[in-house]
């Protein structure tokens, strides 16, 4: 498993939302992603990034997935980490179990 973690550019808020549709489809089409949710500022609203929970087995395939997400391809994005991640503690679903 692999989290992104992915920080807008700032005073970009309206390209996240012109672009948050085809995001989440994209998100919820990958059949990949074990959980995910903006980070927000301080007021719990402003969106100002992405944190992903990728149920894939390398950094190349994170990587791919984070470079074809349509906040990427609008030019969102200031910055994107990707981690290899164990999962400890709380409940996640596979996405790739039926």
């Amino acid at each position: 498993m692999f989290c992104l973690i992915c920080k807008d550019k700032p005073n970009h808020v309206q390209l996240r939302m012109d672009n948050r549709p085809a995001h989440i489809e994209y998100v919820l089409s990958a059949g990949i992603v074990a959980a995910a949710g903006p980070f927000t500022s301080d007021d719990n609203e402003t969106m100002i990034g992405t944190m992903m929970l990728l149920n894939v087995d390398s950094r190349a395939a994170a990587e791919e997935f984070a470079a074809n997400d349509p906040y990427a391809q609008a030019g969102l994005f200031d910055s994107v980490e990707v981690f290899p991640w164990k999962h400890l503690i709380g409940g996640l679903e596979d996405p790739n179990k039926a």
